[in-house]
């Protein structure tokens, strides 16, 4: 025999509604919580991809030409409040003729995505290997081609490392630790010994190239701009 609802006790549906709502709204929760915790998405800034169109048919062959991109991705990072002011460019360069195109950008975004590790290198990085299908830049080295990073800072420790195991050729910086540290941020254990760690690895480096531009974005972003890491010394104050 089956018994209908007007026959059960009201508190025992009473229960059985309560315990079914409850069980509904923690397969609700645990799906938001999944959601959000088994993947962390990226993307540019919805200027990117208009910056990125406009230059990658250019033949570039010098490193102030490729580094003026990387120094205006970070001032337009800085002017349309996309992050921090600091901007990197990735080239494929033709090891035979020594013409280079615009492979990827990346550019800061640790304030908008709440990323301590969003610098603009490790983003460039990140596009870029997404974009060869490969975990490192080394794997079209057989084929004549070589991938050469332009920053319009000189990187972070993180940024070294990464810049180490990404399997670029070159990295080019223009403004120096020291403009970035005037201002605040802690760049973290970074020396000269680090340089000679990515030489080292046959990583060729270049430092000072088109420095006063590439400071000149860092202190206009000093003036109005969230000093995200700042160091010990300053917090304290």
């Amino acid at each position: 025999m089956v018994a209908s609802i007007k026959d059960a006790n009201p508190w025992a549906v009473t229960a059985a509604v309560a315990v079914a709502h409850l069980i509904v709204l923690g397969a609700i929760r645990y799906k938001i919580m999944k959601d959000n915790c088994d993947k962390v998405v990226i993307g540019l800034p919805d200027w990117a991809k208009a910056f990125y169109e406009s230059y990658k048919d250019k033949i570039f062959t010098s490193e102030e030409e490729m580094m003026k991109v990387a120094i205006e991705v970070s001032d337009k990072n800085v002017h349309e409040k996309t992050g921090g002011p600091f901007g990197t460019a990735i080239f494929e360069c033709d090891t035979k003729t020594g013409e280079c195109k615009l492979f990827s950008i990346g550019m800061n975004q640790v304030v908008p995505f709440n990323n301590s590790t969003l610098h603009g290198e490790m983003v460039a990085i990140q596009f870029g290997q997404k974009k060869l299908k490969e975990f490192t830049f080394r794997a079209k080295q057989e084929e004549g081609k070589e991938y050469h990073l332009y920053t319009s800072c000189e990187p972070c420790c993180q940024c070294l490392g990464g810049t180490l195991w990404s399997g670029v050729s070159k990295l080019v910086c223009a403004a120096a630790k020291d403009d970035a540290e005037a201002l605040g941020f802690d760049e973290g254990p970074v020396f000269e010994e680090s340089y000679k760690a990515l030489e080292s690895a046959g990583i060729k480096v270049v430092r000072g190239c088109l420095r006063e531009k590439g400071a000149r974005v860092l202190r206009r972003y000093g003036e109005t701009g969230v000093i995200y890491n700042a160091s010990a010394s300053d917090i304290a104050e």
